[in-house]
């Protein structure tokens, strides 16, 4: 797909189709909107004066023009509030539904008018991240009735605009974009489709796309290693368990030296193990390596953009699942550490995978981890499908994470991590227990990680209520969301601008 960042007239852009946003109360006697009311014959003035147009978030309205006033032949108008509360997350938004809106009108070539404030390639870029993740559908197993039109040509347009900057903007979303859905497309794959096997050899194979360093260690390495932890949670399926090793190393490193480690549970499947779920809405278990699908696409795009930081990417997977093999509640684990753990829950699994994977991810020199998990069920009875809970020991790197979800559109909140909730998982017969109790259950599931990231800086991101969407929107499908791929990758751009990038 072609991404295009233009500062040519609206009126001048080849294209097919033209998605403007339009805000609430605003009229078209003056501006852009003047302009192409008279290239649409009045219509768009009309709507808004009739009230049929409130500009209200996600509303549209599509004309077919006959006129000359512009290259494009259509004309969608996307309603975006009030100008005011206009930043990230509604930019994003916006193109997502003009390119969701205008694909499904059969539209090859788009161009999007964004009209926000702030950098012009800042701005580009959101856009084309909207747009492209607006174009994922979860219908890839389909055998009729599925989405096939493509979009070819995207381009966004900002007047004020230079034209390399632009350009520049557009591109990096394409690339973000691509990696959001990337990490979209793993998480909706069915478990019998993505065993850690497979999921390991599209890592592979997004590594030497890419260029990336890649080491995935099977279960006689991890047997070395004192896997314990990891290889407990394995035991009761026929797939072996992986540990994917992703790294990116710059070409010209900055100023500091330090590694920082992303590490994403990826549990490929998960009935619960003997802990059994209930069976209602079991088929979304698939979804439960979607930290691992974002390390992995968060590793494609960073491989592109090349910041002047190395990053080390970790993916721990397995199934859990119930055997005559199957690690039993009461079972006592030992964790890569030596650290032992009694096991109350085999359904508070991913915890587990992820102790050594941090442990691990520490042997390899990591410095500084930020892991992400589909962990808790407790964190959508604290924070519903709005806000990624977000927990650790570093509160600069914390408030780092929670700046740049802010400035791509993505929302976490802080969840206290005080030296008592560490009570409730201590063990009568090991030295800690895999869960804690009812009480705080997302907090006390961080505090059993606090334990093995140790002193290293660390941020937990628990993503179980924002990695899946129930319902579709205007600007992205129902399924999986992507949702801390374009944080991740913004802290580390951050990250690597402080680092003398």
């Amino acid at each position: 797909m072609e991404a295009i960042g233009s500062s040519q007239s609206c009126k001048d852009v080849n294209v097919e189709a033209l998605a403007v946003a339009v805000f609430k109360d605003e009229k078209a006697s003056a501006g852009l909107l003047k302009t192409l009311d008279e290239a649409a014959g009045g219509l768009i003035n009309r709507v808004i004066e009739t009230e049929e147009f409130a500009a209200k978030p996600g509303e549209t309205a599509y004309f077919l023009l006959s006129g000359k006033g512009l290259k494009a032949g259509r004309l969608l108008l996307i309603g975006c509030g009030d100008r005011g509360a206009y930043k990230a997350a509604q930019i994003s938004r916006m193109a997502g539904t003009a390119s969701r809106f205008l694909r499904s009108k059969n539209a090859t070539s788009i161009a999007i008018v964004p009209r926000a404030d702030g950098d012009a390639g800042k701005v580009a870029q959101t856009a084309m991240v909207g747009a492209i993740m607006g174009l994922f559908e979860p219908d890839k197993y389909r055998t009729k009735d599925k989405e096939q039109r493509e979009l070819l040509r995207i381009a966004v347009v900002i007047e004020s605009g230079d034209k390399k900057t632009l350009q520049q903007g557009a591109e990096r979303g394409r690339i973000i974009g691509e990696a959001v859905n990337l990490t979209r497309d793993l998480a909706n794959e069915p478990g019998g489709y993505l065993t850690p096997t497979i999921l390991a050899e599209r890592a592979q194979k997004v590594a030497k796309k890419f260029g990336l360093g890649i080491d995935v260690l099977d279960q006689r390495q991890m047997e070395k290693l004192g896997m314990g932890s990891l290889l407990g949670v394995s035991r009761g399926s026929d797939e072996p368990p992986k540990l994917i090793v992703m790294k990116y190393e710059p070409r010209k490193a900055g100023r500091k030296k330090g590694l920082l480690a992303l590490v994403g549970k990826g549990i490929t499947f998960d009935s619960g193990g003997i802990s059994l779920k209930p069976g209602e809405n079991m088929e979304l278990m698939k979804y439960d390596m979607t930290g691992a699908a974002t390390v992995i696409g968060a590793m494609q795009a960073i491989a592109q953009l090349k910041p002047s930081i190395a990053v080390l990417g970790v993916a721990p997977c397995s199934e859990n699942l119930p055997s005559g093999k199957a690690t039993k509640p009461g079972d006592i684990l030992r964790a890569m550490t030596g650290k032992t753990i009694e096991v109350i829950n085999t359904d508070a699994e991913g915890r587990l995978v992820l102790a050594d994977a941090i442990a691990y991810a520490r042997k390899l020199g990591a410095t500084q981890i930020i892991d992400m998990a589909t962990l808790t069920g407790a964190v959508s009875i604290a924070l519903g499908d709005v806000n990624t809970a977000i927990l650790g020991t570093d509160q600069v790197l914390i408030e780092q994470v929670i700046d740049a979800g802010r400035e791509v559109g993505e929302k976490f909140w802080q969840l206290p991590l005080d030296d008592e909730y560490s009570n409730q998982i201590k063990s009568d017969i090991a030295d800690i227990k895999n869960i804690g109790g009812k009480k705080a259950g997302t907090i006390t599931a961080a505090a059993f990680l606090k334990e093995f990231a140790d002193d290293t800086s660390w941020a937990h991101l628990d993503i179980a209520g924002t990695a899946w969407s129930d319902t579709a929107q205007p600007y992205r499908s129902k399924g999986p969301t992507g949702v801390a791929l374009r944080t991740l990758v913004e802290f580390i751009e951050g990250s690597a601008r402080q680092n003398g990038n």
